[in-house]
């Protein structure tokens, strides 16, 4: 029998078009013989839809002319309850569109990758592809990212963070302690953003003070952190889960100036359409041996410390002056997820989406067989009238 695939994209995100383009190009490399697919797009606005017009790149052009043609649903919060129902009652109540048995996540950005999404599909119970809650949110927020790894010996650059309110509070004072434990230039960060949205390098006080500016706009914790003057990046994917996990092939981003930008991300093809396959780059890449084994460790034990599953890819920085390599950040849903590196490394995308599905249903057997009920009930043990007081019972 088939298996029946919500592929879960869009979100209230900046990055909701990047979505489109992963989820597509996802969809079109999809066994229709193996899946049966269901496209599961969820608008700015936070309604989600479904219906054979989503699977066309072309109708995104026009937002109000889509939703013409899609179906508005919703799922459950009931655990154990995996359909898809039509917004909208029938004439016997809710009716059902589709019932799945995975869903698989190509969402980007804040509220999608964050663990959000994730929280909601961890409690309906559906098996679903890719990090949970806790690696999904510590991977999104540099902040934390950063913490976690520095604790298990993974180098990072040296950063300072505050929040918003210490900001516009207490303006002066930030800038202090920033120049205190960093020296300009400096790249300044949305603690929770991707592909490269709200992202400025500053060189001098002025430059820092309107990046803050922008940052905060996208978020309420920033980070800052040295900008690598002498800057090559490399990214490497990892597929797997805690247990067991490989490592890609290097590649090189080709940037157009101090950073890699969203529209070297995304636009170097003169469309959206591609993705990160947009990108230019440099595959694979042109470093030793050694320095290729080494980012391919720190890779892995990226993925493992921050307990990842399904596909990642993890964002290094090495500074060509002393030869020091970073990790710079993860994103536990990446881009394209990625799959021009594994095709590279011989893993069709096909291939590749098989892989994903079967550790999702594996991380779901194996939840299965935890403890959530200890099968007694403390109630039982209340004489009648029991009331609470001060968190205890009164018998």
């Amino acid at each position: 029998m088939k298996i029946t695939v919500g592929v879960l994209f869009g979100g209230r995100s900046v990055e909701n078009e990047i979505s489109v383009v992963t989820a597509i190009q996802t969809m079109e490399s999809m066994n229709r013989e193996k899946y049966n697919v269901v496209p599961v797009y969820i608008a700015k606005t936070g309604k989600w839809y479904t219906g054979d017009a989503l699977f066309d790149l072309s109708n995104y052009k026009d937002m109000n002319v889509l939703f013409s043609k899609a179906k508005e649903v919703f799922m459950k919060p009931v655990y154990g309850d995996f359909n898809l129902y039509l917004n909208k009652d029938g004439l016997f109540g809710c009716r059902k569109v589709a019932k799945l048995d995975v869903m698989l996540p190509t969402l980007h950005g804040t509220n999608c990758e964050d663990g959000t999404l994730q929280g909601v599909l961890a409690a309906i119970g559906i098996p679903f592809v890719g990090c949970d809650v806790l690696a999904s949110a510590n991977g999104m927020d540099k902040i934390t990212m950063k913490m976690i790894l520095q604790s298990s010996g993974v180098p990072v650059i040296d950063y300072y963070w505050f929040n918003d309110k210490n900001w516009y509070q207490g303006r002066d004072s930030v800038i202090d302690a920033m120049e205190k434990r960093l020296s300009y230039p400096v790249i300044v960060k949305p603690a929770n953003s991707g592909s490269s949205v709200g992202i400025r390098p500053a060189h001098n006080r002025e430059e820092f003070i309107e990046a803050v500016d922008n940052a905060c706009s996208f978020t309420t914790r920033v980070i800052v952190e040295k900008l690598v003057e002498k800057l090559k990046e490399v990214n490497c994917s990892v597929l797997g889960n805690y247990e067991e996990c490989e490592a890609s092939v290097c590649e090189v981003p080709q940037r157009s100036g101090e950073i890699l930008t969203y529209s070297d991300k995304y636009m170097n093809s003169g469309s959206k359409s591609k993705g990160m396959q947009s990108t230019k780059r440099e595959l694979p890449a042109k470093i030793s041996e050694d320095e290729t084994m080494l980012i391919k460790d720190l890779a892995k034990k990226t993925f493992r410390v921050l307990a990842c599953e399904g596909v990642a890819r993890i964002d290094f920085m090495k500074d060509e002056e002393d030869n020091r390599v970073y990790v710079n950040e993860i994103n536990t849903i990446p881009g394209s997820l990625s799959n021009y590196l594994w095709d590279y490394e011989g893993l069709p995308f096909p291939a590749m989406i098989d892989k994903l599905i079967d550790l999702a249903f594996a991380r779901s057997r194996e939840a299965s067989f935890k403890v959530t009920d200890f099968g007694g009930n403390i109630f039982k043990s209340m004489k009648t009238g029991g009331k609470l007081s001060g968190g205890k019972f009164n018998k």
